[in-house]
Parts: C-alpha cells; sequence; structure tokens
C-alpha cells in the first residue's frame, strides 16, 4: 500500500515536473523554430527577387520591348499571392508595373503594405516575428520584406510576406508543437513511473545480494590488510646485509634523481612510490621529499626488486613498506593509501586485483 502511494505521489510530482518544463520551454522552441522558418523565408525571397531583378535586365540589354517584358514577368508571377511569399515590380513613381493579382496593376503601392523606409533596410527574422504576433486582420494582407532595382531601368522588384499564410503556417507549426509535447510528456511521465517501479524492485533484489557480497568483501579485505602486516613485518625484520644482497641480485639499491640543480641519488629501500604526471616520472621517499627521474616509469620498474615494489597501474608504481591500508573501491577495485599522502588515488583495477593479492602473499 505504501509503495502504491509512493508511485502515485512520483506520477503527481514528474506530470508538475514536466507542465514546469513545458511553460517555460514550450513558448523557446516555438519561437526558434518560427525564427528559423521566417528565415529561410527571408532568404528566400531575396533569392528570387535578386533572380528576376537580374533576368529583367538582361532582357532590357537585348533590347526587348517593355510590353513584352510585362507579359514575360506578369506570366511568371501570376497568382503567386495565394503563396507564402511573392513578388511585384513597380516604378520609381511607385505605380504597379507586374502584379500577381491583375487588379492591381498601375495602383500606387500602399505606403503602410512596408515598414521599410529605403532599399538599404532589411528584415531580420526576430523582428518579422513581433510583426506577425502583432498583426491584425485588418492590416494589409501582405508586407513588402526587400526591394532590389532591375538593371537598365527605372524599375523595382519587391518581395512581400503574404502574412495572412505565415500566420496560419506558423499557427499551425504551434499547434503540432503542443500536440507533440503533450503526446512525449504523457509517454515519459508513463516510462517514467514503470521504469521506476522496475528499478525499485530491481534495486531491492541487488541490494539482498549486495548485503552478501559486502560481507564476504569485508572478511576478505579484513584479510588482505593482516596479510600486508605480516608481509612488512617479515620485510623489516630482514637483516640488512641480506636486503642488500638481494638488491644486488634482483635490482638496484639506488636510482638517481634530480630536484632542480642538485643530483640526489635515493636509496630504494627509501622510495615510497614513483608516479608519473604529464611524462615527467617523479620519485617520492618515505620522508615526502619529491623529485624526478629521467627514466620512465617501465625502465625504473625493470630495475626495482619485485618483491619489495609492485606495478599499481600505469601512472604508480608503490613500495610495499609505504602501504598503509588497502580499502575496496568502486567494482571489484581496490584502493591503497600509502604514507606520505599522495596528492593522488592509487587504484588496482579489478583484473590486477588477484595478482595484487597474489604478489602480498607471496
Amino acid at each position: 500500500m505504501k509503495k502504491d502511494r509512493l508511485y502515485l505521489y512520483t506520477f503527481l510530482a514528474i506530470s508538475a515536473l514536466f507542465l514546469v518544463i513545458a511553460a517555460v520551454s514550450v513558448n523557446y522552441f516555438i519561437r526558434i523554430s518560427a525564427h528559423q522558418f521566417l528565415d529561410t523565408q527571408l532568404q528566400s525571397s531575396k533569392g528570387e527577387a535578386k533572380t528576376l531583378a537580374a533576368l529583367v535586365g538582361q532582357q532590357f540589354e537585348q533590347d526587348i520591348s517593355k510590353e513584352k517584358v510585362i507579359e514575360n514577368v506578369q506570366e511568371v508571377i501570376e497568382s503567386t499571392d495565394r503563396e507564402a511569399g511573392f513578388l511585384t515590380v513597380f516604378d520609381w513613381s511607385g505605380k504597379e508595373i507586374c502584379h500577381p493579382d491583375k487588379t492591381q496593376l498601375g495602383q500606387p503601392v500602399a505606403e503602410d503594405q512596408s515598414k521599410l523606409n529605403s532599399m538599404d533596410e532589411e528584415w531580420n527574422a526576430e523582428d518579422f516575428y513581433a510583426l506577425l504576433k502583432n498583426r491584425s486582420d485588418q492590416d494589409p494582407p501582405s508586407e513588402i520584406i526587400y526591394l532590389i532595382p532591375v538593371p537598365n531601368s527605372d524599375w523595382i522588384v519587391s518581395a512581400h510576406a503574404n502574412t495572412a499564410v505565415l500566420r496560419s503556417q506558423i499557427k499551425h507549426m504551434r499547434a503540432k508543437f503542443y500536440v507533440a509535447f503533450l503526446i512525449i510528456s504523457l509517454i515519459a511521465v508513463v516510462g517514467c513511473v514503470l521504469a521506476l517501479r522496475f528499478l525499485s524492485s530491481l534495486y531491492e533484489r541487488q541490494m539482498e545480494d549486495q548485503n552478501q557480497r559486502l560481507e564476504s568483501e569485508v572478511f576478505n579485505l579484513a584479510k588482505l590488510n593482516a596479510d600486508l602486516s605480516l608481509y612488512q613485518q617479515k620485510v623489516s625484520e630482514q637483516p640488512v646485509p641480506e636486503v642488500a644482497e638481494i638488491t644486488t641480485d634482483k635490482g638496484k639499491k639506488r636510482i638517481l634523481t634530480y630536484s632542480r640543480n642538485e643530483i640526489l641519488p635515493v636509496s630504494t629501500e627509501q622510495i615510497a612510490y614513483i608516479f608519473t604526471e604529464n611524462t615527467v616520472t617523479y620519485v617520492v621517499d618515505l620522508e615526502g621529499k619529491q623529485s624526478i627521474a629521467n627514466n620512465s616509469l617501465d625502465e625504473l620498474f625493470t630495475g626495482l626488486d619485485p618483491h619489495f615494489f609492485y606495478r599499481a597501474n600505469r601512472q604508480v608504481i608503490v613500495a610495499i613498506s609505504a602501504i598503509r591500508r588497502i580499502l575496496k573501491y568502486g567494482n571489484n577495485q581496490l584502493k591503497i593509501q600509502v604514507a606520505p599522502d599522495s596528492s593522488f588515488d592509487i587504484i588496482i583495477s579489478k583484473n590486477k586485483a588477484a595478482e595484487f593479492k597474489s604478489w602480498l602473499n607471496s
């Protein structure tokens, strides 16, 4: 009963969250989409106007009569005023020469039909969208959005935006956004609730299994730290001559390092760990002093005694004498705490965890 109530509250909370998101984001997405749509329309109309002006100018260069040019243009643009954009041609006196609606031929261009004051001004999508939002049914049905003169004549090609058609298209687009968002929201809310029910039941089963594994891991980790203590005790109890003999056969006695302008030979017995950072190899001794080695990590590890040094990962070599504690980390990984403390985590991957345990028991 408590779970059912929890699922109900979850459903209501997710629904409320989606409503808040809708209130904030839907209008934003609609505005962005409308801007892109109108910008495309503006660029398309501008390109069509330039093309028509160039073609008419070429006809004048070929000494084609004005009457024939008007006939050709009128044939191209006839009845296009029902589309989202259309073209007209008028002369410098403002009289319509070519118009998709033949009843407009010879009529002057209405002053309130365009917000442009000169041919140097151009619309942008944001201003155009604001104009359409504030448009009423009493306003002219079209808006001049671009003007370009025709070469070799006193004519001007004007690109019109059919505001009624554009408003209808944006309204239709807005309705699609709302319907799509409602459907997506419903699917998302139901999906979230079902996923939550599934994950909660799965989580409960995993928690039971994890508790059992945790008991086993705690026991194994305690044993691992006990093995570490025994190994460190065994190393510390070995006499110095015997250690020297081992390092002579299996590894170097010291490593040549540098600190600023000073050359520092560091005894391998005093090394706590070695790590690389930004392709530079650093050696840290048991007192926390840090110096730089010219050798790579691979070259240094080859010269060290594998009984006392372990390659934890690609970046770190750690000495048995520096290990203070071993912790469980992540998914079957191990984390080594060293003294002196390191500025980074020393992690044993799950693939090397068994090898590391075997090294401690060697």
